[in-house]
């Protein structure tokens, strides 16, 4: 038992070690409703083990935990995050005592695909009729009956609780403090289709830039900042690790990018399959392109840096130094995946099943595959400057991205 206990020790201060190498420790995370909780599993993990993020960057419901995090001390991280999730896994006040009831007899039935799919459906189905505490709330009249203009009629939710929840959840002026956690949340210009950033290095972070991030048509309504109308970062791209990884100056930087939906899946057999994994695929947009991205600019600084070296002198002309500078550098990137595997009872509702069983299904499975990466302190280890990356997924083991150079 000791020795087990010594191996343990020993294997964080590995991961710690390895850790401490990098200036730039980011966690990104994707949109996917109800499948956020995985992402505070996965944080979960990363704390108990010592490695502290310093840049939180978020699209969606990964905004609101990326926020969460920021905008608390290190020691009340998890707890908000709990608090958050406990709350908005409460179906609205109307269907509050239904819920409870409901969950007591699931409670007593023995624990099957059987059961967790039907407390899935329940929940999915309570999210539309009723919204989620502390969320979302369902409007009273239809958005088709409503006059032109304004929320009422674009949107079938209120989401202004979501705000008072913010506000409880979250200590913005910590995130606008200069010497705070980075916090990066991405949104869609409505009437431009433009994709836009608000970074705390840069802008005054309030409840509504995250709200703007989360905003999904038609289901819910445009987030106005300083006159211009923001809906969901998700209809663009679903994952801010392309930002990140252009951070300039750049550093050395480990990137932990936790994937609520998988890019990889079965065939389907049925139509909820088909709908199942058309989500999958539309929504883990960009994180593969983003990992291929960075694989042909390292490959392309390396070449960059072997060219010069038989250059006579090895020295660069002086007129392109300044174009040049950028891609001589030899910062590394280490991009780690967490990504959430979905589970045989789950069906294309998954996103919109904010049920308890969901929530804590979801939580643990986060907590359970970042244990898992932990196992392999050596995820964590610098890149060799030369490849100047590396990708890791423990659920494909350090399979590396095949590049081909045109």
């Amino acid at each position: 038992m000791a020795g087990t206990s010594t191996k343990h020790e020993e294997r964080l201060q590995r991961i710690r070690a390895a850790a401490a190498d990098y200036p730039t420790i980011a966690l990104v995370l994707q949109g996917g409703g109800a499948l956020g909780a995985y992402q505070c599993g996965v944080y979960e993990g990363l704390a108990e083990a010592g490695v502290m993020p310093n840049w939180l960057a978020g699209i969606s419901i990964g905004a609101i935990n990326a926020a969460i995090i920021a905008g608390n001390p290190a020691e009340e991280r998890i707890p908000q995050l709990r608090r958050f999730w406990e709350q908005v896994s409460q179906p609205g006040e109307a269907l509050a005592m239904p819920a409870t009831y409901i969950r007591s007899l699931l409670s007593a039935m023995p624990q099957t695909d059987f059961t967790h799919a039907w407390a899935a459906a329940l929940s999915a189905g309570a999210a539309m009729l009723n919204g989620q505490s502390g969320f979302f709330e369902s409007r009273p009249i239809s958005p088709f009956l409503s006059l032109s203009g304004g929320e009422a009629a674009t949107s079938f939710y209120d989401t202004s609780s979501l705000k008072l929840t913010l506000e409880r959840c979250v200590d913005f002026d910590r995130i606008n403090h200069k010497d705070s956690c980075r916090l990066t949340v991405g949104a869609a210009e409505v009437t431009t289709g433009n994709f836009r950033y608000f970074d705390s290095r840069k802008t005054r972070m309030t409840p509504e830039h995250i709200m703007a991030s989360g905003a999904l048509p038609p289901a819910f309504p445009a987030i106005e900042i300083d006159g211009v109308a923001y809906w969901d970062g998700g209809l663009i791209s679903n994952t801010p690790l392309e930002y990140v990884l252009d951070l300039w100056p750049r550093e050395d930087t480990l990137a932990l990018q936790v994937d609520l939906w998988s890019a990889r899946g079965p065939m389907p057999t049925t139509m909820l399959e088909v709908l199942e994994r058309q989500k999958d695929i539309q929504y883990s947009s960009r994180t593969r392109h983003g990992t291929d991205m960075v694989a042909r600019t390292q490959h392309l600084r390396t070449a960059l840096g072997d060219l010069i070296q038989r250059l006579p002198d090895r020295k660069v002309p002086d007129e392109l130094k300044d174009a040049l500078a950028p891609w001589l550098d030899d910062r590394v990137f280490n991009i780690v995946h967490f990504i959430y595997q979905a589970k045989s009872h789950e069906e294309n509702f998954k996103d919109y099943a904010f049920g308890r069983f969901a929530m804590h299904e979801h939580w643990e499975s986060g907590l359970r595959d970042t244990r898992m990466t932990l196992e392999h302190p050596e995820f964590l280890k610098l890149p060799d400057r030369r490849k100047g990356y590396a990708v890791h997924d423990v659920h494909r083991m350090a399979e590396q991205p095949q590049v081909k150079l045109v």
